[in-house]
């Protein structure tokens, strides 16, 4: 099992990758350095592989589809994500590299935002959505995380071989924020320079569409880690609205005794109702969270064992 490796998900980098390779390579030797072509049209491939990467390929569309193949098929005691268009600087990856090996750190953010992130990046409404969903999800986790959604990361064994894949896409960062929050894991963040792409370099994410789907998995995840939360505020918007329709009816009902209005009496009625039942549903699935937690114990003691005798075998 190698020390350290470097995952790179890659699609129509032909421009950056080779430079990305040699940086890495000369940042860390030691380290295996892996390319994963997710079908690009540009020749990415073999100028990575020219490069000095190990070139594999995952043909589902998605930054999330390939790093879930990444953390299936590569074992090493800490693994060093970065994207492949040159706006991530090398001269960081040794001291996050040091923190997952030697501090048994299990996530280590590299944080743009803390540095060169708002001068360097010309594209404004990125800026606004690095800021939004940061609040997001520190506010609805109780995190304290500075950037939630930057691709400069690295992990250590026991996060890749436990943490679950679901987004495809450009979500997957938020996704992996949020599971480290929810499980308890160790997080420290490393703050960083950030460049912007060269000429001729494109971004691949769409503001808008993606940004839509960013929030969309905040607010799903919400549900799934938090259900108490987001049915909680659903049961008192109901609530609320509720109140709407039934004040008037109880008012004209104590002043005459009479109860003219019982459409509205019936909607409202059914409003608490459902309100009821969201709080009902929200307090079984917190339950749900609370074993799968403690089944996340259960499992990240496997895990350690699983690389316990990887290690025993690599020095057979």
């Amino acid at each position: 099992m190698s020390k350290v490796a470097v995952l790179i998900p890659c699609y129509n980098e032909a421009k950056t990758i080779a430079k990305v390779v040699r940086d890495y390579k000369e940042a860390l030797p030691e380290a295996d350095i892996y390319v994963y072509d997710n079908n690009s049209s540009d020749g990415t491939d073999e100028i990575a592989r020219q490069a000095g990467a190990i070139v594999r390929y995952e043909y589902k569309q998605g930054k999330g589809n390939v790093i879930r193949s990444m953390f299936r098929q590569i074992n090493a005691d800490c693994y060093l994500m970065i994207d492949g268009d040159d706006t991530y600087p090398a001269e960081n990856a040794r001291a996050m590299v040091d923190m997952v090996l030697n501090q048994h750190v299990d996530m280590v953010i590299g944080d743009r935002l803390s540095s060169t992130y708002f001068t360097e990046n010309k594209r404004p409404f990125h800026n606004v959505g690095n800021v939004t969903v940061r609040k997001l999800v520190n506010l609805i986790f109780s995190g304290d995380i500075t950037d939630i959604m930057t691709g400069y990361r690295a992990f250590s064994f026991q996060f890749v071989k436990s943490f679950p894949v679901v987004s495809s896409g450009f979500e997957i960062e938020t996704e992996m924020s949020i599971h480290a929050l929810d499980k308890k894991l160790l997080l420290k963040a490393v703050p960083v320079d950030y460049r912007d792409r060269p000429v001729g370099s494109e971004s691949k994410l769409n503001t808008i569409s993606d940004g839509m789907k960013v929030i969309k998995t905040i607010f799903m995840l919400c549900k799934n880690y938090k259900p108490m939360l987001f049915f909680g505020v659903i049961a008192a918007a109901l609530t609320l609205l509720s109140l709407l329709f039934l004040v008037p009816v109880f008012v004209e009902y104590f002043a005459t005794g009479l109860v003219p209005r019982f459409p509205s009496l019936i909607v409202g009625c059914f409003m608490v109702l459902t309100a009821i039942q969201c709080v009902m549903n929200g307090m079984a699935l917190e339950n749900e969270c609370k074993k799968a937690r403690q089944n996340f114990e259960v499992q990240s003691n496997m895990i350690a064992l699983m690389k316990e005798m990887l290690d025993r075998k690599a020095s057979e």
